[in-house]
């Protein structure tokens, strides 16, 4: 049972193992790209401690502290995560192996699949590293969070972001001259919409109903009252449901919309489009 387990997640470990070969490859970039990560998420949360001695009015530091930390941390997984689903195509161009793994004789399901859970691990484990890094240098109080319900909500968001990912992937495939740019203007429309680092209660009415189809927003409501005010899982179904939904409806969708692309660029010749 476990060797059939093994021999049939063979391809998707292929994928993981091979996308991380090129993180070890690239290094250099890698690491600069966590200095400045880590660099953004520190700036939000000295703004947080600041904000008293800005206004000068007594504030709950505290509270502001775990708001702004908890949207500036979310949103470096969320953007990582979709960042490097999206960016499959843009891996596979410089490596010069675009055509060859399309036209490989493995499903497009298993490559995408393997390829996502390789952005969801090393999007984790860069969300583990902000995080001490944010321990490090804030004292923050969490006895009455509800962390493992964050985790939870966080966990559920993942499959909605998968699902942007891919759809964001047909860009580059599509554009190699400006697909990555694009990728870049859907993550800062989210990053408006979402109430990343405000409620989303001050933007005009018409995008807050914009908002409201944005996975990130509700993942941030729910992870935010599990943190701040140490909600149950009860207390946040609002923000569930309409996530499981997204998930349920965001990958099939994102594979749809990649095979359609794909189908598209084989048909005009672009695969061998290097720019």
């Amino acid at each position: 049972m476990v060797r059939t387990l093994y021999v049939r997640g063979q391809p998707w470990l292929a994928f993981i193992e091979r996308n991380f070969a090129l993180l070890r490859r690239y290094w250099p970039w890698e690491l600069s790209w966590t200095v400045y990560s880590g660099a953004i998420v520190l700036s939000i949360g000295f703004l947080a401690v600041g904000m008293e001695q800005v206004s000068g009015v007594d504030l709950p530091k505290d509270k502001i502290l775990v708001y702004l930390l908890t949207g500036s941390l979310l949103w470096r997984y969320l953007s990582e995560l979709f960042w490097e689903t999206s960016n499959v195509i843009s891996w596979e161009r410089w490596e010069g192996t675009l055509e060859y793994t399309l036209m490989a004789p493995i499903s497009r399901f298993v490559h995408l699949i393997g390829t996502s859970l390789f952005a969801v691990l090393y999007s984790g484990l860069r969300l583990v590293f902000l995080m001490v890094l944010c321990a490090i240098f804030f004292q923050l109080d969490l006895s009455a969070a509800n962390i493992p319900g964050a985790a939870a909500i966080l966990a559920i968001a993942t499959f909605s972001l998968v699902g942007l990912g891919l759809m964001g992937a047909c860009l580059p495939l599509m554009s190699p001259e400006k697909g990555m740019q694009m990728t870049g203007i859907i993550e800062a429309v989210l990053l408006l919409v979402s109430g990343i680092y405000y409620p989303i209660e001050v933007l005009p009415q018409w995008l807050q109903y914009v908002s409201r189809l944005s996975p990130i927003t509700y993942t941030l409501k729910g992870m935010r009252a599990c943190l701040i005010d140490g909600a149950g899982l009860g207390d946040v179904w609002p923000y569930i449901w309409p996530l499981l939904i997204s998930g349920a409806i965001m990958i099939p969708a994102g594979l749809k919309v990649f095979a359609m692309a794909e189908k598209y660029c084989k048909r005009k010749g672009r695969l061998k489009r290097s720019g």
